[in-house]
């Protein structure tokens, strides 16, 4: 780790923060993540191998500690890490606000459906198992059909189709999905000009918006 060479806390803490994906390995625990698999699927285009060099900086750094339960290894924040959420939230916000397009590169169905699964608000949602089917344009074939299952108040995405009955599909572009959830446009918004299309029984249609939600930085204030 190749370090600033000042006494500037400022300097020492990116030290260690600053190396690429290392913050973003922080949010995704902060976010729950907790074990590998988990970690690679929040940071789908960091390599295993970098992932895991990452997570053995922030060992030694006492930013995280791993342990093994039942053969199984898992990452979890020290209260040193935990202090990082503010820092992590601030620079979210911050990204919101000032840091707006979104180049072609930035779009990733993988990520965007891992998250909306992770954060979608699972109580508004029917007590029996539904499904959500998506149907996204502007991807390949193999990343555009995805599916959105919650069972006994679990949420579990799938890129093949689990022969579950269907209860609404939600069709739309890669790029529209990932503003709704990004907060760059509403709901409302992207279903009246044709965005977004949403087919299913009527009262199905109008949850849909409410059973997925926005991303958790949708509400942050944009500049005028």
């Amino acid at each position: 780790m190749s370090g600033y060479g000042q006494f500037c806390p400022v300097a020492k803490a990116m030290e260690l923060l600053d190396e690429r994906w290392t913050l973003l390995v922080v949010r995704e625990l902060l976010l729950g993540s907790r074990h590998f698999n988990d970690l690679r699927r929040g940071v789908p285009k960091m390599s295993p191998a970098l992932l895991s060099k990452r997570l053995k900086s922030l060992a030694r750094a006492g930013v995280i500690e791993r342990t093994e339960i039942d053969g199984r290894t898992t990452y979890s924040l020290t209260p040193c890490g935990q202090e990082l959420a503010e820092v992590v939230d601030a620079l979210g916000k911050w990204g919101v606000r000032w840091i707006g397009e979104l180049g072609d590169e930035d779009l990733d169905p993988h990520l965007l459906m891992w998250d909306i699964r992770r954060s979608i608000p699972i109580e508004a949602w029917p007590r029996t198992r539904t499904t959500l089917a998506f149907h996204l344009d502007g991807v390949a074939p193999k990343a555009s059909r995805w599916w959105l299952v919650v069972a006994d108040g679990e949420a579990d995405i799938c890129d093949f189709d689990p022969g579950h009955e269907v209860a609404a599909t939600v069709k739309t572009s890669l790029r529209t999905l990932t503003r709704i959830w990004r907060g760059d446009v509403s709901w409302s918004h992207a279903l009246l000009d044709g965005s977004v299309a949403i087919s299913g029984p009527a009262d199905v249609r109008r949850a849909v918006p409410k059973w997925i939600g926005q991303g958790a930085l949708a509400a942050v204030p944009r500049p005028a």
